[in-house]
């Protein structure tokens, strides 16, 4: 019998108030049509939706995959570069109780085929460009629809009634796949209830509202354009779709609309700044841009600032908390920053652990555990990994920071990601931060190399902007700012498009590590 019923079936005083209090992503796109019905809502190169347009399709296609089958906690998979079907069926999915899983069509197709049956999904939804990946899987759905001429074949069948679905805040929404610098993607499990308060924390945090536009380039496979593109319609703002980093449509979008969050990753700054120089972007408003600014050299966070005429987004953030823990401070217009202390976010609590699970002073290195309203639900059937990432009922992120005195948080690096030299362990992003603070860097990547004498050492690869780097005033720098143990025993230069990158931009160290074993 259902929890909010009693004996006799009459609900309860105390299980009415509990579900007054409970609301969905579904739901509150329906009130944003009531209220705002005439204005656009979702773009692309081809479309342009107004709310109640889009949410007639999405109402179709709720119904549409319930008469394929799809029920309340099924999965439908979908395999598709950014265009407004992706958001239609997140939506459609939120109003039956069904959950995405954005499958990354950069995967290998062994490791597609691997997420294809992590999560079973009944139904996959798939676009022209990636039909012969999906069909190539042997783990794919024998249902399968394919965007354009059937998808819309489709829809205009469907009935456009609001879907009577009882969906509840903590079902899953969404799956995204995220993974360390090795082993299997994991399915990290988005509920309603964390897409909603995401939303609130930007609004909170940063003041964005339903006048700021969200221009999606970043996949909708990654969580910052998923997150951001739900969140910006449940405000009543408008979402912009865009196949990729395609600066001739970012350009006019940027001119013309009040932007919120122009996200850049590394990789890609580069590219804006050469645009800039030969045709100056003069945007209409940025409120911030940027990400991960340990990942970026410091003097390109001061030139992009300046191109943007807006903050740098000092974040830290993941795909398992959303921008929380520590992702609240800005990094002002034109300023190289000399160090990238960050603050919490709000409506969170965060600890620095020991290999104890005990609380370190200030100062020293512990792995944070996390706790609150924006977190993922666990990986999907990954019963240990849960067990042991939530035990004590807190998330434990695997991200080592120190805690400042005055309450700032340093990032040191991935907890799992360590060099243990001569029995010290040294964090490779401390002596990468120390690479990119020079102005000739253009990105640096620090990994481990087996060494006889001391077991592991770090080896430093670093991308030249200019003709004027110097390996040994990399050096020298090291030796002012590190100590002896953790300096790089090597420093190399190589070209910016060697170092290898994962869907986000993060260069994977594993693959350099490949690359140095073979050539023992």
């Amino acid at each position: 019998m259902p929890s909010c019923l009693c004996k006799n079936g009459v609900m309860t005083a105390q299980s009415l108030i509990t579900r007054a209090g409970k609301t969905t992503v579904g739901d509150l796109l329906r009130e944003q049509v009531r209220m705002r019905g005439d204005d656009i809502a979702v773009e692309d190169t081809q479309v342009r939706w107004r709310f109640s347009a889009f949410n007639d399709r999405v109402n179709r296609l709720a119904h549409a995959l319930s008469g394929h089958g799809v029920g309340h906690g099924d999965r439908v998979a979908i395999l598709s570069e950014n265009r407004a079907e992706y958001l239609e069926l997140e939506f459609a999915c939120a109003k039956i109780g069904a959950i995405v899983a954005a499958l990354n069509w950069r995967l290998a197709a062994e490791e597609l085929d691997y997420c294809i049956d992590l999560t079973t999904p009944r139904v996959a939804v798939v676009s022209p460009r990636y039909r012969d990946a999906l069909a190539a899987a042997p783990n794919c759905p024998e249902t399968v629809i394919e965007l354009g001429a059937a998808y819309e074949a489709l829809l205009d069948k469907a009935d456009n009634a609001e879907p009577d679905v009882t969906v509840d805040p903590e079902d899953g929404l969404v799956i995204l796949y995220t993974s360390g610098t090795t082993g299997r993607p994991k399915g990290a499990v988005i509920s309603h209830r964390a897409m909603i308060a995401r939303v609130m924390v930007f609004c909170a945090d940063y003041g964005v509202s339903r006048r700021h536009v969200f221009p999606a380039w970043a996949p909708m496979f990654h969580m910052a354009s998923t997150d951001q593109c739900i969140g910006t319609l449940l405000l009543g703002g408008r979402a912009v779709l865009i196949d990729g980093f395609d600066l001739d449509h970012l350009w006019p979008v940027l001119r013309t609309h009040h932007i919120g969050w122009m996200i850049l990753m590394p990789g890609v700054i580069d590219r804006l700044l050469e645009r800039h120089a030969i045709d100056p972007l003069n945007p209409k408003e940025i409120l911030f841009a940027g990400a991960m600014a340990d990942l970026i050299p410091r003097h390109q966070i001061a030139e992009v600032t300046r191109a943007l005429n807006a903050p740098y987004l000092n974040s830290f953030g993941s795909t398992e908390t959303g921008i929380p823990p520590a992702s609240s401070s800005l990094i002002p217009i034109g300023v190289t920053p000399e160090r990238l202390s960050k603050h919490l976010n709000s409506f969170c609590e965060v600890r620095l652990l020991d290999d104890a699970d005990a609380d370190v002073p200030d100062g020293e290195p512990g792995e944070a555990a996390f706790r609150g309203p924006t977190l993922f639900s666990g990986y999907w059937q990954a019963d240990a990994t849960n067990a042991e990432d939530f035990r004590g009922g807190w998330f434990h992120m695997g991200d080592m920071f120190r805690r400042n005195p005055d309450g700032t948080y340093d990032f040191v690096d991935r907890a799992k990601y360590m060099i243990k030299t001569g029995g010290e362990n040294v964090y490779p992003a401390e002596i990468e931060q120390v690479l990119l603070a020079d102005a000739h860097v253009a990105d640096a990547v620090v990994v481990r190399r087996a060494d006889p004498q001391w077991g592991e050492v770090p080896i430093a690869f670093v991308a030249a902007k200019d003709g004027a780097l110097s390996t040994k005033d990399l050096m020298s720098a090291c030796r002012e700012r590190l100590a002896g143990y953790k300096r790089p025993k090597e420093i190399r230069v190589v070209a910016l498009e060697d170092l290898p990158r994962s869907t986000t931009g993060k260069i994977q160290r594993h693959e350099i590590e490949a690359r140095l074993a073979a050539e023992e």
